[in-house]
Formats: structure tokens, sequence, C-alpha cells
């Protein structure tokens, strides 16, 4: 489903450096894996690479048979529309809409019929346990409520695979784990790919693999 072959990444400059160098990974359908590392060894540029938000300088990243090192700008930005979902540490989500309004727009950005929409949306924040919190602004949120939000945005839109950097750093422990827990449940139901990238070993041990990032590659844990 997701198959990364000899990943390299290196940035120029007075401080010119090799980040990333041979990097393999497959995954199939319905795997969720933990990258681990030390802070600047380049889990969050993977992360960028594999979602063609960076370019390679080597190597190739393919999903679902489709090699996204060699699409341009606007063919990727249709395959981050589509197939895939972001969780971030920031929660990104936005202050001038709705929980509702937040969670929807993957769907009003690939066009999606509105009842169609608005069924997906309701059975997305079900799932993650807001479904009474729909009309409520993100300022009446707790920040583990809000980050429960980005997840049913990132996995509304039912994508293939689904990228999660660091997405409990700035949670209490109690709402840390209920995103974690909500976070593989998704993936899996959703027969998705998933990678998280974290610093956390409770966090890791959510996972089916951990795996981790060193400057020769990547390794089982």
């Amino acid at each position: 489903m997701l198959s990364i072959r000899g990943l390299a990444k290196s940035y120029a400059g007075p401080r010119s450096r090799t980040v990333l160098s041979g990097i393999d990974l497959e995954l199939a359908p319905g795997e969720y894996v933990a990258v681990m590392g030390e802070s600047g060894i380049g889990k969050s540029t993977l992360l960028n690479l594999v979602a063609g938000l960076d370019r390679p300088d080597a190597g190739s990243v393919a999903l679902d048979g489709t090699e996204l090192t060699t699409l341009n700008d606007d063919a990727l930005t249709r395959v981050r529309r589509t197939r895939m979902g972001f969780v971030f540490q920031a929660f990104h989500v936005l202050p001038y809409l709705t929980v509702a309004q937040n969670v929807a727009l993957p769907l009003l950005l690939v066009g999606a019929a509105a009842p169609a929409a608005d069924a997906r949306v309701t059975a997305m924040l079900a799932a993650v346990g807001l479904a009474d919190r729909a009309a409520s602004r993100p300022r009446e949120l707790s920040g583990g409520e809000l980050q429960r939000v980005a997840i049913a945005r990132a996995l509304v839109h039912a994508p293939r695979l689904v990228l999660a950097d660091e997405p409990t750093g700035n949670l209490d422990p109690d709402s840390a784990t209920q995103v974690l827990e909500l976070l593989r449940r998704e993936v899996k139901r959703g027969d998705a790919a998933g990678i998280l990238v974290t610093h956390s070993h409770a966090a890791a041990r959510t996972t089916d693999r951990v795996l981790v990032l060193t400057a020769s590659g990547l390794r089982p844990a």
C-alpha cells in the first residue's frame, strides 16, 4: 500500500548536511507503525517527504501504486486532499468555524455533496465522542477535545494514509491515552496505513510495530 524505497534528503548551505539516507519502508493496509529517534534526526522530514510537502534528493514514495515523487505540485495536492490525513501536535483548528465546520473541510475540498458530507461529519464526530459539540467553537473545547477534532478532520474523508506527528505532545496523560486509542482504532477501522512519529514509548506501544530512525536508516526497535 505504501512503499518507500531508498529515500534520501540533504540540505545545502553553510551547514549543509544529510538528513535522511537509504530509507526503506513497506506498509500494508491496516498497518500502523511508530517512528522514534533522537531530536533532529529527521522524523518530521520523513513525514514531509512521504506527504509530498518536500521533495527527496533520491528514492521513491508510492501510495497504492501511484509514484508520488514524479507528480507535479497540483497532482500532489490532489493526492493529499483525497488520500491522506494529517494529525499534528498543534491542532490547526480554525477558531472562527464550528467543530462540525472544521471537520467538514476535507470533504468540501474534494467536492463532496452536502447531504453525504453532513452525514459523514455526524458519524465521525460520534466516533470521536464529540457528537454533542458539533456547534461549539474551538475556544469552548479542552486540549484533548481539540485534538479529537483534528483527528476527526484527518479521517473524515477516509484517507488511505494517516500521518501523525507528535499528536499528544501538548496533552495531559488522560487526554493523550484517549487520543492514541482513537487514532489506532480509526486507522484500523478504515483499513488505512498509519505512521505515528513520537518521542513517547507509551504512544509507540499503541502501534503494531516500532521503528527507530537513525543516521543509517530505519531499523526495528
